[in-house]
């Protein structure tokens, strides 16, 4: 799981000699930048009536790769042929991603659209499980996922196609990781950067059909900025300075609180209330999560490039 993770927008280098004080710094660094990223999805969300899902997704995707591109010069770095590739179809799927999930916080709660997601990298680490405790998460997963479905019991405005968009963002978000593995994630900035302008080439036209020059409004520039900054630039500067001084396993344990921080979140700036049904749900899939992130992730072996 913590591999996985990871892999979510961020890069991984080798890690320093752990020292407690820097340990402790680096935790809230990164709980830090785990508020930004829910608190700018929740920023995100006050966008939709102006510029509608797929706007606020090309807005905040296009102004995220602006800022990478200019600190990180990603011209400067060479990639061969597969490489590319790589990086293509990570971008791609990145921006399928954030397509599919801003478009699932129209129908569904912030808390519940961020656990749905999460149970992409929640596959990705349970796959290939084989010990009987394994299979366990398994059951809390999918026990988490059946109470976050609008099958009768759940109360509150839980749509089916809310559902199955962040579903999808899940699967997007499983390939991400697949495909930011194989372009070499770990490797350097640069390649977030390539990847993040990618996704914003691929959200661009869904942003502009249903925008317009709303796009261009400069009173919802201001926000988008910030939604952008929150949300990708800010979390991704504050891990590069923690990551290297956490171990990999707190980091991963750390990262399975973002449904929990998307439920607040949705409620503190949305006003978005959940039944104790939803939240069993998401509790189930945080369980799932800290419990694959210990039990499996140590014994996961590095990806193949």
């Amino acid at each position: 799981m913590v591999r996985s993770l990871l892999n979510r927008r961020r890069p991984f280098r080798k890690p320093l000699p752990v020292r407690p004080q820097s340990v402790v710094f680096s935790v809230l660094l990164v709980t830090l930048g785990m508020v930004c990223t829910q608190t700018g999805a929740s920023f995100a969300k006050g966008l939709f009536p102006l510029v509608g899902a797929a706007g606020a997704t090309t807005l905040r995707l296009v102004l995220a790769a602006i800022v990478l591109v200019a600190v990180f010069r990603p011209w400067r770095q060479r990639l061969d042929k597969r490489q590319w590739r790589a990086v293509l179809a990570y971008g791609a799927v990145m921006g399928a991603m954030n397509l599919f999930f801003y478009a699932a916080l129209q129908t569904i709660p912030l808390g519940v659209a961020v656990a749905l997601e999460f149970t992409g990298p929640l596959a990705v680490a349970l796959a290939g499980s084989r010990k009987v405790l394994d299979f366990a998460w398994i059951v809390l997963a999918v026990a988490g996922l059946a109470m976050l479905l609008p099958l009768g019991q759940a109360q509150g405005e839980i749509g089916i196609s809310g559902v199955l968009l962040a579903l999808a963002a899940g699967a997007c978000w499983a390939g991400y990781i697949i495909f930011g593995q194989r372009a070499g994630t770990g490797g350097g900035p640069h390649i977030t950067a390539l990847g993040v302008s990618v996704a914003a080439v691929i959200a661009l036209p869904f942003g502009v059909a249903t925008a317009g020059m709303a796009l261009l409004d400069p009173a919802i520039l201001p926000v988008a900025l910030g939604v952008a900054l929150l949300s990708s630039a800010i979390p991704y500067a504050l891990d590069m300075v923690a990551l290297p001084h956490i171990p990999s396993r707190l980091f991963g344990i750390l990262m399975s609180g973002q449904p929990a921080l998307g439920a607040l979140s949705g409620f503190l700036i949305l006003s978005e209330t959940l039944s104790l049904w939803q939240l069993g749900g998401i509790i189930a899939i945080i369980l799932a999560s800290l419990g694959a992130t210990v039990t499996i992730a140590r014994n996961t072996p590095p990806p193949v490039a």
